[in-house]
């Protein structure tokens, strides 16, 4: 199936093939015929699987058929949960709108001035990105008219009822045209999120795609067993001192975390920094600059704030604290490994992270390997169904292979870096 044959407009078929798109995945061709056809939509597709494109490109084929309303405000609203996705979306409108004449975009988002955004909604828009908090302060100013709005996205619905902004959405939502089509993208559409989709959505098709199969074939995932908080900052300082690392990313579970993560190994002599939610977006970029100069060798993140980081340096990722979605293991270790260069993934687990590294290693399809640092074991290793055996350190003298070195761990596991892995 190519693109053309999904009856998009030319314009559109051209900026894809300037993009290097050639046919569309399976989110996309399950998706554009009916979001052409007026339906409205919940979709189930993890990213990475080009769900943005998925309500891009029948959003602005609808630009370019029907003609505009005259007044002020936009004709599609994209609602994203955090400003690094809604940066995202606007520059994948752009490419895609790159060949269509007179299109405007904007962005309405936390941690920016207001003055600009102000006069951005006053203006006839084409698309507005926008994050919830901040588009709800211009609501309640009187700032926004939504009397031309013709559709409304909801892109990943399920990080922003994680965060806590379903509320919002549904007030925004009511502040839309009835006859709005409506589009919801989530990573799954069932509980508190099918309850949404009955409340704003009028008959959807209900679409899912699976996720696709997650190799990172050149990023050696290692697990390593901690018995409590200090243990595993005193690990870390371990594998922070081993040589080998040229930049790395701590993810931890809280942003309060991740500022006394980084500030204790700041003080401890690491060229560390933190990046989450809380700073404002000069801030992030400073950091982000920083980062990327070699500044900052040891990046303190949250899931949200990493999304989209991509240095080629970053030769490691340490799951300080594991992610409580499945999937976020994967876009958390996708960030060393870059454009084919190998990598190194290790986690901390204690008795606590049970649950979540069986729900990981579902997802993943493989065991990840078991490794520990001499004079840094667990006395009490924690057992999962997917990992039931004993615990063995190398014998004396054994050799060191290349993977433990660049993460200063030895394998538990005698048969190898290949062990675990699905077949």
């Amino acid at each position: 199936m190519s693109f053309a044959s999904l009856n998009l407009n030319p314009e559109l078929v051209q900026a894809l093939a300037a993009a290097g798109y050639t046919e569309p995945t399976p989110v996309q061709a399950k998706s554009i015929p009916p979001a052409l056809t007026g339906f409205d939509l919940m979709v189930s597709a993890p990213t990475g699987t080009g769900k943005t494109a998925a309500f891009v490109l029948p959003a602005l084929q609808r630009l370019a058929l029907a003609p505009a309303k005259h007044g002020r405000g936009p004709r599609v609203l994209v609602l994203t949960p955090t400003r690094e996705l809604a940066m995202q979306v606007t520059a994948a409108v752009d490419k895609y709108c790159k060949f269509m004449r007179h299109m405007r975009t904007g962005t309405v988002l936390g941690g920016m001035p207001y003055p600009k955004q102000r006069r951005l909604l006053e203006q006839s828009l084409d698309v507005l990105v926008a994050t919830p908090g901040r588009l709800i302060d211009f609501i309640d100013q009187g700032k926004v008219d939504f009397s031309r709005l013709e559709l409304l996205v909801l892109d990943e619905a399920d990080r922003m009822l994680d965060m806590g902004f379903i509320e919002p959405v549904k007030r925004i939502a009511a502040k839309t045209p009835a006859t709005r089509q409506t589009m919801l993208f989530s990573a799954t559409l069932d509980g508190n999120i099918a309850k949404l989709a009955r409340e704003l959505l009028r008959d959807p098709q209900r679409i899912e795609v699976a996720a696709p199969e997650q190799k990172h074939e050149n990023i050696a995932q290692r697990l390593h067993y901690v018995d409590d908080g200090s243990h595993k900052h005193r690990l870390l300082e371990h594998v922070l001192s081993e040589e080998g690392q040229a930049q790395v990313i701590v993810f931890t579970a809280t942003k309060h975390g991740a500022d006394r993560l980084a500030d204790k190994l700041f003080h401890g002599g690491h060229d560390a920094a933190a990046l989450h939610g809380n700073m404002n977006q000069s801030q992030r970029n400073r950091t982000l600059a920083r980062l990327r100069s070699g500044a900052v060798r040891v990046l303190v993140a949250t899931d949200v704030a990493a999304r989209g980081i991509d240095v080629a340096s970053i030769s490691h990722v340490i799951n300080f604290d594991l992610p409580k979605v499945a999937e976020d293991y994967v876009h958390r270790i996708g960030r060393t490994g870059r454009a084919g260069a190998s990598g190194t993934a290790i986690s901390f687990a204690s008795s606590d992270d049970v649950r979540q590294l069986k729900q990981i290693e579902r997802y993943i399809g493989r065991t990840i390997e078991r490794w520990s640092a001499p004079g840094f074991e667990a006395k009490n290793p924690l057992r999962t169904d997917s990992a039931k055996r004993t615990d063995r350190r190398p014998p004396p003298g054994a050799r060191r292979g290349a993977p433990p070195a660049r993460g200063g761990f030895r394998s538990d596991n005698r048969r190898g870096a290949g062990a675990g892995r699905a077949r």
